[in-house]
């Protein structure tokens, strides 16, 4: 079931554009793989805020057993990741150290991990009604989607890096795989498996905690929520003021006393900066 698509961006540079093509690539798939599949949960172009740290995890997948973080990454032409993990391209017929997006996904998957552990008492329940559940146990998995185009050499890349890069016409298939996915009924009766699964309650409920939590890069002052507004003093005055002449704009008529240079929305915005500075006194 697909929760959150990929928020469109305005791009212009190269490089951003052929980014944004990759995440809607893989979008794609993970589209046709799971929108009717109840048990698997995806978000894409998830931005989340914890501990004065800010995540963006371009595929999150929410399932039964745990989770998975793809980072998409467009890349053309070679790449190199040599036995340190250190990262290389070409463009042309030159070469350029990138960024591990391995490395970036797992600082991702860590700020995640600790998030819901510390709100885990108010998602999960009480096995039992006594233990409260936790996220430690489950299957946490993360994987890096690059370019179909892409020719990566893997025969001197480290075996567990390889493991984790994938070509995106492939990524399903590697999906279930790591997923390893059962019936209800095969979950109960089989006695090998032994990952502890979350419920369709539970599941419903990480994903609305985490869609409550993503947060709109291009979210402006005026449009903060009143949960995130309560957590600063004075703008709470402001708040509720813009709110309110968001909801009943006044027509302001141009009196004898105004400059006849002064517009109608010079007048609304000083008359805002009145009132916004009564409130505050």
């Amino acid at each position: 079931m697909i929760l959150k698509t990929k928020s469109p961006l305005n791009t212009q540079t190269p490089q951003a554009i052929a980014g944004q093509k990759q995440e809607q690539d893989v979008a794609f798939y993970l589209r046709r793989a799971f929108k009717d599949h109840p048990e698997v949960l995806v978000i894409n172009d998830f931005r989340f805020t914890y501990n004065d740290e800010t995540a963006q995890i371009d595929h999150l997948i929410i399932y039964t057993y745990g989770f998975v973080l793809i980072e998409s990454k467009s890349i053309k032409g070679h790449v190199d990741v040599n036995q340190l993990g250190e990262w290389t391209r070409s463009h042309g017929n030159h070469w350029f150290g990138m960024p591990s997006p391995i490395k970036q996904v797992e600082l991702q998957q860590s700020l995640l991990r600790e998030m819901l552990k510390q709100h885990r008492s108010e998602i999960l329940g009480k096995l039992l009604g006594i233990k409260q559940q936790g996220f430690g146990m489950r299957c946490w998995d993360h994987l890096c989607a690059i370019s179909s185009d892409a020719v990566i050499n893997r025969d001197t890349m480290p075996a567990a890096i390889s493991e984790l890069l994938v070509k995106t016409e492939f990524l399903v298939e590697k999906l279930e795989k790591i997923m390893n996915l059962k019936s209800k009924f095969m979950r109960i009766i089989s006695v090998s498996d032994t990952r502890p699964d979350f419920n369709q309650e539970e599941l419903n409920s990480i994903a609305n905690f985490l869609i409550d939590r993503h947060v709109d890069p291009h979210q402006t002052d005026s449009e903060i929520t009143l949960t995130q507004a309560q957590q600063i003093r004075e703008p709470v005055a402001q708040f509720e003021v813009n709110k309110a002449v968001e909801a009943k704009p006044q027509v302001i008529t141009q009196s004898a006393t105004h400059s006849t240079e002064e517009s109608p929305d010079d007048l609304q915005i000083n008359h805002q900066i009145r009132v916004e500075a009564h409130l505050v006194a």
